[in-house]
């Protein structure tokens, strides 16, 4: 079945993926592009619809971003957000210049008219602005539909051409009714329906990997985290026996992290799992480097030697599964001059080398990470499976400041099991983005059954974040808090001490390394 799509035109808004979200939260597949995407490229995803996002640069000024005012020729319903509706003013003939006043923050909505676009709406509502240029003339056959003190034209409308523009922001939270005009606009507007759902998904994507795949052979890096988890069931829901998942062991896992994978993978969902046990490897590499980065690029290379090694005992391999998510794809469109700056930097092994010669799978690559958590419950992963915390890629290597050793590692292990078990006992877990122990190169006097101790200090990371851009420490109760510390002086040897790190991102970073 070919899935209606809604093009997202990007004109650098620091919200585009939260619109692109928006939409497919009514149901509706959304991409988001670039706003200078070649007219025949917009026309390749055959859209039944068009929103074009905000912005930061002033529509009228010289070089900045424009797309291709061909658009409005394309038949097809239209919403301009912000900066897309100043465009839109701008490409077919009106007038937009700066605001004698800017709007930021919370300003009230007034409706001119009724009109099917603000269903549900009260005469006034409460908007979120960000904007300090303004629509001042509209074009030829546009009506105002709402205004606000400081904008006369606060939404407009070409209702014959189902052309739509609204000054403020309703994919923000700060805008209450901001869903409604995305369900106004893709159903009442757009006639479309909400068929974009996990289950579709499952049933679509199984049918294209079958295309795609054949009865060729994939193999896929199967880490334990959600996204490669999904991936892998996925996978093998569509191609059994021809999926062989390779686990590397480095030695840098999770107290009975690799147990649990076995367990999870080999018996419930009888995936062919390759475990290589290759701790010694990477701990013999790692041996004496206190560097961050050394250490990351170290267990970088050696993964992908293993996972060759692994890769080349199944013979005659064609294809390489990966879990790739669509902020993944977007960013790396940006990254290549595309108008949102990319801000995040990763903490995980980088991907595998061009040389292994394989043609990529990747199931979950139109997915955003909520979608990947739906999908696996539509596929009947457990819970704990699913909401499972980010882990960084070189493991609890980058959680243990200076010299990775067996020893050190063990420490942290211990300490990283009591923080998860713990955690996953409050009630605010689910509010909580990542919670861990870190490990530091530092020693401190205690007192231990009247005797005098000099041992380790574990510094606890506990964040909560929407995307691990920016991040704050948690209010975590104390009850807890101390209930931690107390089990982890107690019941790890080498602990003596817990600390608690109250830093926000920025200026911190989330992980230590």
């Amino acid at each position: 079945m070919k899935k209606d799509t809604v093009v997202i035109l990007d004109f650098g808004s620091q919200y585009n993926q939260l619109i692109a979200r928006r939409v497919r939260e009514c149901k509706v597949y959304s991409v988001l592009i670039p706003y200078n995407t070649p007219i025949e490229k917009i026309k390749s995803y055959n859209p039944k619809a068009i929103i074009m996002t905000g912005g930061p640069a002033s529509v009228a000024i010289k070089g900045s971003p424009k797309a291709d005012p061909r658009i409005f020729k394309l038949g097809v319903p239209i919403l301009g957000i912000c900066y897309g509706m100043q465009f839109t003013a701008y490409a077919l003939g009106g007038k937009v210049g700066r605001s004698k006043k800017r709007e930021y923050g919370y300003a009230e909505l007034v409706l001119n008219r009724k009109e099917k676009f603000f269903s549900g709406f009260r005469n006034r509502e409460r908007v979120w602005m960000s904007h300090g240029d303004k629509v001042q003339e509209m074009p030829r056959g546009f009506r105002i539909l709402a205004h606000t003190k400081n904008s006369h034209i606060a939404s407009m409308a070409h209702l014959e051409r189902k052309i739509y523009g609204v000054q403020f922001h309703p994919e923000v939270i700060h805008t209450p009714k901001g869903m409604q005009v995305f369900k106004n606009f893709l159903y009442n507007i757009c006639g479309l329906k909400p068929t974009w759902t996990m289950h579709s998904f499952i049933k679509n994507s199984i049918n294209e990997i079958k295309q795609k795949v054949g009865n060729n052979k994939v193999v896929l890096g199967l880490s334990g985290g959600v996204d490669s988890s999904v991936a892998g069931v996925l996978l093998h829901r569509a191609i059994g026996e021809n999926l062989h998942c390779i686990f590397v062991d480095n030695g840098l896992l999770r107290k009975y992290e690799r147990e649990y994978v076995e367990r999870m993978f080999k018996k419930h969902f009888h995936v062919n799992l390759h475990v290589a046990r290759a701790e010694n490897r990477f701990l013999k590499k790692l041996n004496g480097v206190v560097d961050p980065e050394k250490k990351r690029k170290i267990i970088g290379a050696e993964f992908i030697k293993v996972f060759e090694e692994g890769s080349k005992k199944l013979g005659n391999v064609k294809f390489l599964g990966q879990g790739t998510l669509y902020p993944d794809v977007i960013e790396s469109v940006s990254a290549k001059g595309g108008p949102s700056a990319t801000i995040k930097t990763h903490h995980n092994v980088g991907g595998l080398p061009k040389k292994m010669n394989l043609k990529l799978v990747e199931p979950l690559r139109d997915l955003f990470k909520d979608e990947v958590r739906l999908l696996g419950e539509e596929l009947g992963l457990p819970e704990r499976m699913i909401h499972r915390q980010p882990f960084p890629g070189p493991g609890l290597a980058v959680r243990i400041i200076g010299d990775v050793t067996k020893e050190r590692l063990e420490i942290l292990r211990n300490a990283d099991l009591i923080v998860q078990e713990e955690m996953e006992k409050y009630e605010g877990y689910r509010n909580i983005w990542q919670s861990f122990a870190v490990l530091l190169p530092v020693k401190s006097v205690g007192v231990m059954g009247d005797e005098r101790t000099y041992e380790n200090v574990v510094a606890l990371r506990i964040v909560t974040s929407q995307d691990a851009m920016t991040a704050d420490w948690a209010k975590v109760p104390y009850d807890i808090l101390g209930r931690i510390s107390n089990r982890i002086i107690n019941e790890v040897k080498g602990v003596n001490r817990v600390a608690y790190d109250i830093s926000s991102k920025p200026p911190a970073t989330i992980e230590w390394e």
